[in-house]
């Protein structure tokens, strides 16, 4: 579900979960897309014979994985957005850690936790977003990402 907050309420949501998302399957299609469309054909991805005794199937890519970060709180409306907001960019990451690979056919999901919110500008809010993406059934997560945003307001 999506978090609206009044921005005079930013400190309350600071060190808060944000986000919790549904399960998402990984399957294949969706590895040999992203491998298309990135040119990224390593066998590890889109080769089950050749996977199998590395990884025991074909794996996610990294980058896939980190998308979903995007896509999967936009599709289902979860988050965090300060009220009034007008526009909210993708303004980078600070910091990316895979700890997990993503076999193929594995249910995944989004645990996003605000760390920061600050007024860059006037009306320009920063905002620090600790994400992590957990494999159902696997201890480790997949990664855990620090992602910004910015909200125009």
């Amino acid at each position: 579900m999506l978090k609206v907050v009044k921005p005079s309420e930013i400190e309350s949501v600071i060190g808060t979960e944000v986000g919790l998302s549904d399960w998402v399957k990984v399957d294949q299609e969706r590895i040999n897309k992203f491998a298309e469309a990135t040119l990224d054909n390593q066998f590890i991805h889109v080769d089950p014979e050749q996977a199998t005794p590395v990884f025991g199937s074909t794996i996610a890519h990294g980058f896939l994985s980190l998308s979903l970060a995007a896509g999967i709180p936009f599709d289902q409306e979860m988050g965090l957005v300060l009220e009034g907001t007008k526009m909210g960019l993708n303004y980078g990451l600070d910091k990316v850690r895979f700890l997990s690979p993503v076999p193929v056919d594995s249910e995944v999901r989004i645990r996003m936790e605000c760390l920061d919110i600050s007024e860059k500008n006037p009306g320009q809010f920063l905002s620090k977003t600790k994400v992590t993406m957990e494999i159902k059934g696997v201890e480790k997560p997949a990664y855990i990402a620090e992602t910004l945003s910015m909200f125009i307001l």
